[in-house]
């Protein structure tokens, strides 16, 4: 009996021991180990610079409608052939260039950061388009139509830029995000319409047999405010200490008098306070 008491303690004393030598691993995570956090602090005020690279794609098909429309108002080769709805133009891309920067507030909350952000861009985003149909007709009136509807479009951007709410993950020193907002916008427009021809009819009175007709108008617009809607991914990794880098792709859709769209890919370098 007091050989085997003898063996317990001794057995007890050696766990004991064993059991001082393991490290602490402190409070578990789940079934992982609560490891000092190396996720950077994103939360705070930011600014930064940017420059960008993208494509306008234009819709100039109803382009110059109204302007035909508001011309041959109660003629009618207008109300009998629409005339002004007829497909003069279509759709360009062009390619543009541009720079800027942005400021912004990030909220964290461990891995989670949500932020609200301006973002500008200043460059040369647009295209043009011209065109013309020619068409043969005859009226209720009697007279045979000869008309050519002839027309031109040009849409420049001039600036870009877009108030936006973010959301983001970080990984480390990266912080992948997506965002979403309104985009706003400011566009030289110029667009002009023209609708000429002849019409005929011998059975007409002298003097209204042959018509001629030459009709005209154009309509600048310059600075003229746009806007839309914003959408986007992007990526921001911090470098040192609250100096960080992005890399990110916006779409932007601006309702306007000629139906466009901006999607741009961005490099830029800001610092976080």
């Amino acid at each position: 009996m007091r050989r085997f008491v003898v063996a317990a303690v001794a057995m007890v004393a050696a766990q004991s021991a064993m059991a001082a030598d393991m490290p602490d691993f402190g409070p578990l995570r789940g079934s992982m180990v609560d490891q000092p956090s190396r996720v950077v602090n994103w939360q705070g005020f930011y600014v930064g610079g940017q420059a960008g690279y993208g494509t306008s794609d234009m819709d100039f098909s109803n382009a110059t409608s109204s302007l035909a429309h508001q011309m041959l108002t109660l003629t009618t080769i207008e109300n009998e052939f629409n005339v002004s709805q007829w497909p003069v133009l279509g759709k360009q891309s062009a390619h543009g260039n541009g720079y800027g920067a942005f400021v912004g507030y990030n909220w964290q909350w461990d891995d989670v950061v949500l932020g609200i952000e301006g973002n500008y861009l200043h460059g040369n985003f647009g295209g043009s388009a011209s065109g013309s149909m020619g068409r043969s007709f005859t009226t209720s009136d009697g007279y045979t139509n000869g008309v050519t509807y002839s027309s031109a479009a040009t849409m420049n951007v001039k600036d870009v830029g877009s108030i936006r709410g973010r959301a983001g993950w970080a990984i480390g020193s990266f912080l992948p995000y997506a965002f979403g907002g309104v985009s706003l916008g400011q566009a030289d427009i110029v667009r002009s319409a023209t609708v000429s021809g002849t019409q005929v009819n011998t059975s007409a009175a002298p003097g209204f047999q042959v018509i001629n007709f030459n009709y005209s108008q154009s309509q600048p617009q310059n600075n003229h405010f746009i806007y839309g809607y914003s959408g986007g991914l992007g990526i921001d990794i911090m470098v040192f200490s609250g100096l960080f880098v992005r890399a990110e792709w916006e779409y932007q859709k601006f309702a306007a008098p000629i139906n466009t769209a901006v999607s741009t890919v961005r490099g830029g370098i800001g610092y976080k306070f």
